[in-house]
């Protein structure tokens, strides 16, 4: 505990934006960081809890130490504070930049709605790691001659990867893609998190040890079986990629989108790879997103910098409170109402709002016909109303894991959701020596959730293979 008196002395200091009229005009980062006396000053405000909730499962699924590396950027030792938080999240850039934050929701300062700004100290301290250069390939001290293979170079693909790597084994990642990333690079906007941290960690891994195959897509251009006999282990890390499908009449109408394409297509003009499929564009056009998640909120912000006339978002759960009920949210993600950085760029929001259908004519969409709901989702009548529209997209979450491909040649047991089953300690699959991680196992979750079930799978195969791991679970 850096300051005893430091909640005490200190207000909540969050991180600025640009301005949103200056940041809707380019696809970068807009964060003003503080600067390190701010940092150390928020750090300061650490209670060093005797429970710290703030690091157990339902805070950080990653366990990261949070009151120790804050008393350590009070101290000014930011090198061990890098190093204490390096040792439980191998991509804290990646968290302290997309990471909803749920250790701050369950901070015992947020009884005062003022919890510890621990996004905002994580980012500093990961950022400065890299500028300071206490960044670098850590390599093994053996080698164990055994030959693992990844697939899918998502957050789990990635931190599983990394960690079998540093315990000296042949690792091999294979990616459908032409670079690594998942939807670190090609589903999350450049504004939210720039892919330059994407690359150097690439580079790191490749250092280490790790070898990289893209534009390889498993049970499409390579067999799944290939794995399974070329390799000591196999872990499925590719996601799931599958849309929640809400079949709306009108569904098929031009101008209506799953969110995905649209953001994977902006992500790759931003990195300069050729989209190869008729752009979507919102320049000059009206647009309704349905969905209120973060997926919904990334295509509120991507058709603001496109040049969108208007942006409205639909969801179908009441408006929250501004305040949680303090007493009954935690553990539980508490129920509040929170303005996304996209949002606040100037979407109207529709809340208790259920889609009816899509209308249009002569093959185009021209709007969205929604309806109030009750507190059971089910539409009030007379209250029907709608909404001009030139563009849709729906964005309401995704279903499970893609089955076409891997999954269905892959010969393992699933879930009704198409989740390939596994339990979180020895992430073993249905067949031998194949081993599922992330999204594919738990559904779609958080990048920091992705980043545990790889760490962890990683320990799972190690055991598997060598009988005992020095690996952290």
């Amino acid at each position: 505990m850096g300051k005893v008196t430091g909640f005490l002395e200190f207000d909540r200091q969050e991180q600025k934006y640009q301005l949103a009229g200056d940041r809707i005009r380019h696809f970068r980062e807009f964060t003003l960081p503080l600067d390190e006396g701010d940092v150390a000053k928020q750090a300061a405000r650490c209670m060093d809890c005797g429970v710290p909730f703030c690091h157990g499962d339902t805070g950080c699924p990653v366990h990261n130490q949070i009151p120790d590396w804050n008393d350590l950027v009070f101290s000014g030792d930011w090198e061990e504070a890098a190093r204490n938080l390096h040792s439980t999240n191998n991509f804290p850039e990646f968290t302290g930049r997309i990471c909803p934050a749920p250790c701050e929701e369950a901070c015992t300062l947020n009884l005062e709605n003022a919890p510890v700004t621990i996004k905002t100290i994580e980012q500093a301290i990961a950022d400065k790691a890299w500028e300071m250069g206490w960044v670098k390939p850590e390599m093994p001290t053996r080698l164990t001659g055994k030959r693992i293979a990844v697939v899918g170079s998502g957050p789990a693909g990635l931190a599983a990867a990394q960690q079998l790597a540093r315990a000296g084994h042949d690792v091999h990642l294979f990616e459908r893609e032409p670079r690594a990333g998942g939807l670190l690079r090609y589903g999350i906007p450049d504004f939210k998190m720039e892919k330059r941290h994407i690359d150097r960690r690439i580079a790191q891994m490749e250092a280490e040890g790790v070898t990289f195959h893209y534009n390889v897509e498993i049970g499409v251009t390579k067999p799944f079986d290939e794995l399974v006999s070329g390799f000591d282990a196999v872990l499925m890390a590719a996601g799931a990629e599958d849309p929640r499908n809400p079949n709306l009449p009108g569904q098929e109408l031009t101008g209506v989108h799953y969110a995905m394409p649209f953001l994977v297509q902006q992500n790759r003009a931003v990195g300069q790879e050729p989209v190869e499929e008729e752009r979507i564009l919102a320049a000059g056009k009206h647009v309704v997103v349905i969905g209120g998640g973060d997926t919904a909120s990334d295509c509120v912000g991507t058709s603001f910098r496109q040049g969108a006339l208007s942006v409205t978002q639909l969801d179908i759960r009441p408006m929250p409170p501004k305040v949680e009920d303090k007493l009954t949210s935690w553990p539980y993600w508490p129920t509040k109402l929170r303005t996304s950085s996209s949002q606040a760029e100037g979407a109207e929001r529709e809340f208790q709002a259920a889609t009816l259908g899509i209308e249009g004519k002569k093959g185009k969409v021209t709007g969205v016909k929604c309806a109030r709901v009750d507190e059971k989702r089910v539409p009030i009548p007379g209250t029907e109303f709608i909404l001009p529209a030139d563009l849709v997209f729906l964005a309401i979450g995704f279903a499970g894991s893609k089955v076409e491909g891997m999954v269905e040649t892959a010969g393992v047991e699933r879930d009704r959701r198409n989740n390939i089953l596994a339990d979180d300690r020895a992430y073993r699959t249905s067949r031998d020596k194949v081993f599922v991680a992330g999204d594919m196992r738990r559904g779609q979750s958080l990048v920091v959730w992705a980043i545990r079930e790889g760490r962890q799978a990683a320990h799972a195969i190690d055991v598997f293979l060598m009988g005992e791991s020095i690996l952290p679970r």
